[in-house]
């Protein structure tokens, strides 16, 4: 297996695993809103979201109804969406090209 797809199949795992603790912290914090308990930061969603962990948010929030309505979060976890993204591709393309420059 090469170096590109090794680090691919880690990012993917990576992500599972991020998406997996987003998904459980969206759970948690809808769980402690119906309870009037105290809630999970805004601010961790977002990083978890952030680090990789958005699909989970994505999945959770829409199978929770929970955090959709509120606009300033949602524009806020799609800048986080798109910075993932932005990065991990960024990372892809930029070992792709060292792989490639090296044969």
């Amino acid at each position: 297996m090469g170096l590109l797809s090794s680090i691919l199949t880690a990012l993917a795992i990576w992500t599972v695993v991020a998406s997996l603790v987003t998904a459980w912290l969206y759970a948690r914090d809808k769980r402690a809103a119906g309870r009037n308990d105290r809630r999970t930061p805004e601010n961790t969603l977002l990083i978890w979201s952030l680090v990789g962990g958005w699909p989970g948010g994505l999945i959770a929030s829409r199978l929770l109804r929970h955090k959709t309505y509120k606009m300033s979060y949602r524009i806020r976890f799609v800048a986080c969406v798109i910075v993932n993204v932005a990065v991990t591709a960024g990372i892809s393309w930029t070992i792709n090209r060292s792989v490639n420059f090296f044969r």
